[in-house]
């Protein structure tokens, strides 16, 4: 279910940017015959239409892929395998971070100041 809503958030987000795309226009900004919704205040112009038209295939599209039995199995599969997961405490997550942190600074250092000693030995046998 969760792969669904995430699917229409993402559509939904494609179909908003190519109604603002489409509102750069002049004749898909016009409303037709000055019609609007009037609790949303849009006007029912040819750049809600189309994304509009859009949004509602996409998401009957959505709803047939995840329907589909191949897909719904490797869905529900996931969820369970997710369930098996250990996730690690906020005590383990921050430690291991800190880790990795002190790593990074610590290699970060050690590069650096090889590239310096390196770099002026390089520079001594080549300008002498």
């Amino acid at each position: 279910m969760g792969a669904f809503w995430a699917f229409t958030l993402l559509l939904l987000f494609g179909c908003s940017f190519l109604f603002g795309m489409l509102q750069r226009s002049e004749s898909m900004r016009t409303a037709l015959g000055g019609i609007s919704i009037p609790v949303v205040r849009v006007d029912i112009s040819p750049a809600f239409l189309i994304s509009t038209a859009i949004f509602l295939v996409g998401l009957f599209a959505i709803k047939l892929w995840q329907n589909k039995p191949k897909m719904a199995d490797l869905l529900i599969d996931t969820e369970g395998e997710l369930r098996k997961v250990s996730w690690p405490t906020m005590d383990e997550v921050l430690n291991t971070s800190l880790v990795v942190v002190v790593f990074v600074i610590f290699i970060g250092s050690f590069l650096a100041l090889t590239d310096m000693v390196f770099g002026r030995l390089a520079n001594i046998f080549i300008y002498g």
